[in-house]
């Protein structure tokens, strides 16, 4: 099966133009980061400054649980179509990582429940996903199943949001410590951990993209993936800010304080 640019242009025009080179393939891929990554979104604004209150934050807690919980299963699906031992055990680390080894390593899924627990939240409730919305849910089951159904290098390239992860992960440790008398050090440890976990896995996963992306067609499908995973997390900023700050919360959905 070949890459698929999601943003496509004409077979032709893709067709005349040369692979791009490795620094320049490199750069388009960094590129999107600034363009499109949802620390650019008002939402993350509102949280990382302090200015929402107690059930905006327990709504986002709960609603981006519904993506770290399927991060490992798209990793899953991932590594259920490699055939390269050594790939499969670099890519293995990354299902350990939010899953945890206990009884030494809890993993990112606990740590992520510490913040929820922290919050006042039921964890049986976030759990179940029973509150979030369904743009999330929505959202989160389209990344697994592009990643499911990509060819692989693609799917590969979609993990490279992790490129910007870090210095999200900073303003949100030092913003809402900062922010909101709710949060603590115990509750934000799982943003503490990924700034050493995410660099490494884009490192490995960005030379992968860049060894095995040879055509410029599957260099701009590796792109789009990119985008389509910076699309994957805006979206879920924007239901969060509809709902919770601009007041639309849909049926079935968490209510603050109810």
């Amino acid at each position: 099966m070949s890459p698929v640019s999601l943003e496509k242009r004409s077979a032709l025009l893709r067709d005349s133009e040369p692979p791009m080179s490795v620094m320049e393939f490199e750069a388009a891929i960094r590129a999107v980061g600034p363009e499109r990554y949802h620390d650019l979104h008002p939402f993350h604004g509102l949280l990382h400054g302090g200015k929402l209150n107690k059930g905006q934050v327990q709504a986002w807690a709960l609603n981006r649980y519904c993506y770290q919980s399927a991060v490992p299963r798209k990793d899953a699906a991932l590594m259920s179509r490699v055939h390269d031992r050594e790939l499969r055990r670099e890519w293995m680390h990354r299902m350990l990582d939010h899953d945890g080894m206990p009884p030494d390593e809890p993993g990112g899924i606990e740590r992520w429940l510490a913040l929820t627990d922290g919050l006042g939240l039921d964890r049986e409730y976030v759990i179940s996903r029973r509150g979030a919305l369904a743009a999330t849910i929505f959202a989160v089951e389209a990344y697994v199943t592009f990643v499911r159904e990509q060819p692989l290098t693609v799917a590969v390239a979609s993990s490279l949001t992790e490129l910007f992860a870090p210095k999200i992960h900073k303003e949100r440790i030092s913003g809402m410590l900062e922010g909101y008398d709710f949060i603590d050090d115990h509750v934000m440890s799982y943003f503490k951990r990924r700034l050493t976990q995410a660099p490494r896995d884009a490192d490995f996963a960005l030379k992968y993209v860049l060894e095995n992306a040879k055509t410029r067609d599957e260099q701009d499908a590796c792109v789009d993936a990119v985008r389509f995973k910076c699309n994957v997390l805006w979206v879920q900023q924007d239901a969060l800010y509809n709902a919770y700050v601009a007041g639309n919360i849909p049926p079935g959905a968490f209510r603050p304080g109810v």
